[in-house]
């Protein structure tokens, strides 16, 4: 599929929408199915998407309805789009890298890269190459094996995952891993929801989200933060819809105003079609990058003042005496809060808080949802902990209705972080890991992503293996990764469909191509399923419907065991072949090692699977002092120096993670053109600027060293006075390698200071 090429870079704008999905998400969903593949095809993969009996969709982590109230239509308009990515009918063989040079590759864009189909056979690039050809499986893996086996020390290899990994390979990977000597488990969530698993396991004991999907429905009052479900999970749309027919209301705290937080129309109900669908924000909070920790000690401060005024009827006494500890240091440091501090951090008024303060005051059950908005600041941890002391302040911990809901964006990367694929796993979980499989893992903490980067750049890590994922373009300091990668003796990459990462190469480089998540997996026993958990903690099974795209690819499950047992051998005595045959025997290991996973192959196998257990909504909190933690939480916020402004980079509505499925971003009114950067008319006016101009983004940092991103076309948009937004993965080019955040080491890609230089003459 060559004849592929990129849209044309013909930048047109129009007003931004106030309303999200209807009937044209249902026509841009089948129209872009429709280009990839078959109706036949496309009808299989929508009737089988998100169903009982059919496969998760690998798009985000919301969770799916209750089966007996599950729609046949369970999925998105960007969840039809990427399945259909997924289910392209193109290919991509020998006769490709035949004609294209991986330095011809690397000259193409993301969107031209993904377009050309899934692969369909193992690929090497060999040492002073010029192109990849074609390689059998037993070559790749002894290849592989042997690099991993001749290293000093299995400290320098790196195995990153992303969240398109389903639940037994992910846990048959940080066992091979572990057995072969390294904890260096980097994954997507470090770039991610780091600062959220930081932040909670602190406070709450568990470094995951409380509430259920019931609980959305039925909670009085939710406050969605630094996050736009219209774009990046569209299902969660459906949750609000519900909670606003069941009388609860909607607090919307962003930099952007989203059209899904404005209006929703649901594609499936006919009020959706030909009415004007549901109001989902009673209250918008247009705040300043960065300026969430300032809200909420501003509404903690709040409360405090209202308990004041009316003892006994505000605060929630008994469950902060008996369920917590800090919270008098917690109100001492709250009481010197600034609001000057926090009208200048937040560009909000106090009676906007205010406003909001008192639906907090009228809601028995409050939730907050939030995703990269809060965690990729410096200070995203220190926030979220912020979030635990609001909510803990009436007890809106760990009963209906309430809690905290971190939305992760990814498939299964909670699943993944459950299975052990961490730098850092809890000491419990590797005793009981070499309990089961008679070895001792090594409990030295390994390289989480920024680190394992630095590792490459340093000439520590010298082989990079990727199961799943983009690592290049899904993470920061473009260069510097760039770089880091090329300097390594192998890389490898496990993958459906080619990606940037395919063209940035270690000395020798291998493209191994592996089943879809619709696919059907076949193996010795039969017909395979595996099994993913959702934002929610819900693990479910998921059976792929379609003939895989070639003979020659092999499920993940398959490509980790057989690279096991080219690098260990039988030390341990680990059943390798038998888990490739029956991933039944996968999650018979995995109920005797994970907590919560008891019986696992029996309680999945029930329609919709099985809820994991949350100790804090039994009141148990698996602190050091077995209580819920209030945190102390320095006031700061990002400071901007005259001709600046603070960047965050997002995705576009036509995109899914690192891949555009078109240069379009309909719902904020972009057509055509990605290079763009929305700023706010009165900063066009203070900087010189004109709506189109062309510009360069120059991102700056204290090393000294500026990060440039040319040719940007400047759109007047709405956003937050001061701050500026383009989409990555563009712009990770300008967020610098060492800016990451406190504590959890996430990437600071939503606080990246810019000034706009007009750009020069193209050549």
């Amino acid at each position: 599929m060559t004849g592929i090429e990129d849209p044309d870079d013909d930048l047109t704008v129009t007003p931004p929408k106030e309303w999200a999905t209807g009937a044209p998400a249902v026509a841009h969903a089948l129209e872009y199915a429709l280009g990839q593949t078959s109706v036949r095809r496309t009808a299989l993969t929508l009737l089988n998407i998100n169903q009982v009996k059919g496969f998760d969709c690998p798009g985000c982590a919301w969770p799916e309805t209750a089966p007996g109230a599950r729609h046949k239509n369970e999925y998105c308009e960007n969840g039809a789009k990427h399945i259909a990515d997924e289910a392209t009918s193109r290919r991509v063989t020998a006769d490709f890298f035949r004609e294209h040079s991986v330095a011809e590759l690397d000259t193409k864009s993301d969107f031209w890269l993904n377009q050309q189909g899934r692969l369909t056979e193992p690929m090497v690039k060999r040492p002073g190459a010029t192109h990849y050809e074609p390689i059998g499986w037993d070559e790749a893996l002894g290849l592989l094996a042997a690099e991993l086996r001749r290293l000093d020390s299995p400290d320098e290899a790196l195995f990153y995952t992303s969240g398109r990994l389903n639940n037994e390979a992910a846990f048959l990977l940080q066992l091979f891993v572990r057995a072969y000597g390294t904890n260096n488990l980097p994954d997507c969530s470090n770039m991610c929801h780091e600062s959220s698993g930081s932040a909670l396991q602190e406070t709450l004991g568990i470094g995951k989200g409380s509430v259920s999907l019931d609980d959305i429905h039925h909670c009085d009052l939710i406050l969605v933060v630094g996050q736009n479900p219209g774009t990046n999970h569209p299902r969660m749309l459906t949750a609000l819809e519900e909670t606003k027919r069941n009388g609860g209301r909607v607090v919307a705290v962003n930099p952007l105003p989203e059209a899904g937080l404005i209006r929703f129309k649901h594609p499936q109900k006919p009020r959706g079609v030909i009415g004007r669908g549901t109001r989902i924000a009673d209250e918008f909070l247009q705040i300043r990058p960065g300026g969430d920790l300032a809200l909420f000690q501003a509404l903690n401060l709040l409360l405090l003042e209202a308990e004041d005024a009316a003892p006994g009827t505000v605060l929630d006494h008994r469950f902060i005496a008996t369920s917590t500890t800090g919270f008098t240091e917690f109100a001492e440091q709250t009481r010197k809060v600034s609001w000057d501090a926090v009208v200048e951090a937040t560009g909000l008024s106090r009676e906007q808080i205010e406003r909001v303060h008192r639906m907090v005051l009228e809601s028995r059950g409050v939730i907050v949802c939030w995703a990269m908005g809060l965690t990729q600041h410096k200070h995203g941890v220190p926030t979220i902990r912020e979030v635990v002391n609001f909510l803990l302040l009436r007890g809106n911990i760990g009963r209906p209705g309430a809690g905290v809901c971190p939305v992760r964006g990814h498939s299964n990367v909670q699943g993944d972080r459950t299975m052990g694929v961490w730098e850092r796993m809890p000491q419990p979980f590797l005793d009981a890991l070499g309990r089961e499989f008679g070895f001792t893992p090594p409990d030295r903490p390994g390289l989480d992503s920024v680190d394992g980067i630095r590792a490459m750049r340093d000439g520590r890590a010298k082989v990079f293996v990727g199961v799943a994922g983009n690592f290049v373009r899904a993470t920061p300091d473009s260069e510097v990764t760039e770089a880091a990668m090329r300097g390594c003796r192998l890389t490898a990459h496990i993958s459906t469909k080619l990606n940037r990462s395919h063209t940035v190469c270690g000395d020798t480089a291998l493209i191994l191509p592996t089943l879809g998540r619709s696919d059907r997996d076949i193996q010795a026993t039969g017909e395979q399923f595996i099994t993913v958990e959702d934002s929610m903690s819900e693990v479910h099974a998921s059976r792929g419907r379609l003939a895989p795209a070639s003979p020659h690819l092999l499920s993940e499950v398959a490509i980790i065991g057989r690279l096991a047992r080219r690098v260990l051998g039988t030390a341990p005595d680990i059943p390798w072949e038998e888990f490739e045959a029956d991933y039944g025997a996968v999650r018979d290991r995995i109920s005797r090692v994970v907590p919560g996973f008891e019986d696992f192959n029996a309680r999945v196998a029930r329609p919709g699977g099985f809820r994991l257990p949350n100790p804090v909504n039994e009141g148990v909190f698996r602190t050091p002092g077995g209580k819920a933690v209030f945190t102390r939480n320095a006031f700061t916020m990002p400071r901007v120096p005259p001709g600046h402004l603070l960047l965050q980079t997002l995705r576009s509505h036509d995109q899914w993670n690192t891949v555009p499925y078109a240069h379009n971003d309909r719902y904020r009114g972009i057509h055509n053109a990605r290079r763009v950067v929305l700023v706010h008319p009165a900063d066009l006016d203070r900087l010189g600027l004109a709506d189109r101009d062309l510009v360069d983004l120059v991102g700056l940092w204290h090393d000294g060293r500026e990060r440039r991103a040319e040719g940007f076309r400047v759109v007047a948009y709405p956003t937050t006075p001061g701050s500026a937004a383009s989409y990555y993965p563009e712009t990770n080019v300008l967020v610098p390698l060492d800016s990451v955040a406190d504590i959890s080491n996430t990437p600071t890609s939503k606080a990246v200071l810019v000034r706009l230089e007009p750009a020069g003459p193209r050549l």
